[in-house]
């Protein structure tokens, strides 16, 4: 009988201990969980100094909420870049040198095309002054495609020219942020679809 019951004060002791060691494991495990999800919502949560030296609490959103956002203002910056221009040589020239920060080499193709063919000698020769509206942005993320509408405005001395503009491409998420690429986005395989006339007024109509 002293056996036996020396037996179950073993077994007893190891049920105790195993049911012991299986509740602190399990404990410790819902403590980290909790705890990894306070500091991950934490390191979200900044503070900013107003003038007077009062700290006020702002939240940091998840960059993937924002992204196609980006992505949009992105696109919307380099087509501005590249279709906005003035009739200045060292405007365009830094213009062209902004834009392409944000594409691939099919934007310095494209550059080189119109250079080729006198599109940036004519702004200067007939002191045109480019200016783009962005219509409409298509994004598809899934793909990490876009088709982008503008409506292009060409002011001559002469005359006043309107454009339908319609371009798309591909885009790729770099690693780090920059000045120059603040979006971490890079345009790929860019080409223009459509960029034709859609209306023209003769200003000397109206002298």
């Amino acid at each position: 009988m002293m056996i036996k019951s020396i037996e179950s004060k073993i077994r007893l002791a190891t049920f105790l201990s195993l049911g012991s060691f299986t509740l602190c494991l399990a404990v410790v495990t819902v403590v980290s969980f909790f705890a990894y999800g306070y500091v991950r919502d934490s390191r979200k949560s900044i503070y900013i100094l107003d003038p007077s030296g009062t700290p006020i609490l702002a939240k940091q959103t998840d960059v993937a909420m924002n992204r196609a956002a980006e992505y949009r203002a992105h696109i919307a910056k380099f087509h501005s870049l590249f279709f906005s221009l003035v009739p200045d040589d060292k405007f365009i020239e830094y213009q062209m040198k902004q834009a392409m920060y944000l594409i691939d080499e099919s934007g310095a193709l494209q550059y080189n095309n119109l250079k080729e063919k006198g599109f940036f000698t004519s702004i200067l020769s007939s002191s045109a002054v480019l200016t783009l509206r962005t219509d409409s942005i298509f994004l598809d993320e899934k793909r990490m495609y876009f088709r982008y509408y503008g409506t292009q405005k060409i002011d001559r001395r002469s005359s006043s020219v309107t454009r339908s503009l319609i371009t798309e491409g591909s885009l790729v998420d770099l690693e780090t942020r920059s000045d120059n690429n603040p979006h971490a986005v890079l345009i790929t395989r860019w080409k223009t679809l459509e960029n034709r006339d859609i209306s023209t007024t003769d200003k000397n109509a109206f002298q």
